[in-house]
């Protein structure tokens, strides 16, 4: 929602909003000019936005629809806009990449408007994430060169409520099919086909980058990625050199040698990705494989809290078993032979009772395992769905324990490798972590 918000107020346009709760993030947007509020309060709303003239509303549909002002904006017959109707309105007439995935969609777009930033290509952004090179998630550059006839913008394609379908890429890429928000869609067939409709909005002529372990299909130009010999772009022969992922990166049988920013062999896979797009929109092949090693990352993705000779804390946004298990296998093949404790924060209710298995099989790859409360997010609590049904599922025994326990807890004893783990609020222990680290 602030990448979209931070685009109107670039182009001069005044906004409003309203966000559950104050943190780093919303500080940082009061700051540039947004006003916010933080109460369900009606008499908040503009009232140029009760009369419809020169104002739009733009909702996420995160939020729940008994929200008091969402009521009252319906009950006044004003047109609120979906975040990805609006975002699909807006790149309409660009040239558009959108990476969707259910998993490595933000490091992989963050990675993209990175590279094109390096190699000079005007662009804009809308990213999911806060790119640590941009210190943003939305970035506009228009003092370099251009590709494309038309504006190029990269967007994060997200398959939440079917979202993805508003937009018609002429670059799509997806990463993964993972089955997830099974309270929307139901079944994990259902996240596959909307995947396959979203892969199906591509403009004429445009070209979807698809991971190569997916079955999807299209009607335009398809180019697989992946270590599958067969596919268009292949990542191999990777090694971990004094903590740095290098890889050898084929396309088209000519071999470039890629050293990547980030840690983690899914990541090695997202940068493939991201390269292969690049290319194709015209980047500079050398150019491109070069931009790779200055990525940052992206904020709550593998993000280094603390990173010394007697010290690691990595703060990471997985909060689905796929997403786990591969952090929990980079970190340990990173630092073989450490202790690795991990605190996990389940995601909503729904998706700890949808998943529970596969959470217990990725906790259980921790030497030791803390786990909080389940973070609600949008959700009502659901009866017998906890983190003692969790734990019960595991076959270590985790440490179950409140948020606030966990500073107190590591006074007493700090892990010499700590993993954060879940999408939730979890992300406020950092600060005091890297406090008491220090």
């Amino acid at each position: 929602m602030s990448a979209i918000a931070r685009y109107f107020h670039a182009i001069g346009i005044e906004v409003h909003g309203y966000d559950k709760t104050r943190n780093d993030f919303t500080v940082q947007l009061e700051k540039e000019g947004f006003i916010i509020h933080y109460d369900e309060r009606t008499d908040a709303i503009p009232a140029q936005v009760i009369n419809g003239k020169r104002s739009i509303v733009i909702y996420t549909p995160a939020v729940p629809k008994d929200h008091a002002e969402m009521q009252f904006l319906l009950s006044k017959n004003v047109r609120i806009y979906k975040r990805a109707e609006v975002l699909g309105l807006i790149s309409e007439n660009s040239f558009t990449i959108a990476v969707a995935g259910t998993h490595g969609k933000t490091t992989t777009s963050c990675m993209i408007a990175h590279i094109l930033n390096t190699c000079g290509i005007n662009f804009t952004a809308f990213l999911g994430g806060i790119s640590s090179n941009f210190n943003s998630n939305y970035y506009h550059k228009n003092d370099g060169r251009s590709l494309s006839e038309i504006p190029v913008m990269v967007v994060e394609a997200d398959e939440f409520d079917r979202s993805f379908l508003h937009l018609s890429p002429d670059i799509s890429i997806v990463t993964s099919t993972d089955a997830d928000h099974l309270d929307i869609y139901g079944q994990a067939e259902e996240v596959k086909r909307s995947f396959q409709d979203f892969v199906n909005c591509l403009r004429p002529g445009g070209v979807s980058i698809i991971n190569d372990q997916l079955d999807l299909t299209c009607n335009e130009i398809l180019w697989h990625y992946g270590q599958l010999a067969t596919s268009n772009a292949v990542y191999e022969d990777v090694q971990i050199i004094q903590h740095k992922f290098h890889f050898k990166y084929r396309l088209n049988d000519k071999i470039s040698s890629v050293r990547s920013g980030l840690p983690g062999f899914h990541n090695v896979e997202n940068a493939t990705a991201a390269i292969t797009a690049c290319i194709r929109l015209g980047a500079p092949r050398e150019a491109v494989v070069n931009a790779c090693a200055s990525f940052k990352g992206v904020k709550r993705r593998f993000d280094y809290v603390v990173d010394t000779e007697k010290y690691i804390v990595i703060d990471d946004y997985a909060h689905h078993p796929t997403e786990l298990k591969a952090c929990i296998n980079s970190v340990k093949q990173l630092y073989p032979g450490l202790k690795l404790t991990g605190v996990f924060q389940p995601h909503l209710y729904s998706r700890t009772r949808d998943f529970a298995d596969g959470f217990a099989e990725a906790l259980d790859m921790l030497d030791e395992c803390w786990l909080l409360d389940i973070y609600p997010a949008r959700e009502k609590p659901i009866e017998g769905i906890n983190t003692e049904f969790l734990a019960l599922k595991m076959q270590k025994n985790p440490q179950l324990m409140a948020k606030e326990n966990v500073i107190k807890k590591l006074e007493e004893h700090k892990p010499e490798l700590l993993l954060l783990l879940g999408a939730g609020d979890i992300d406020q222990l950092v600060k005091p972590i890297k406090n008491l680290y220090a």
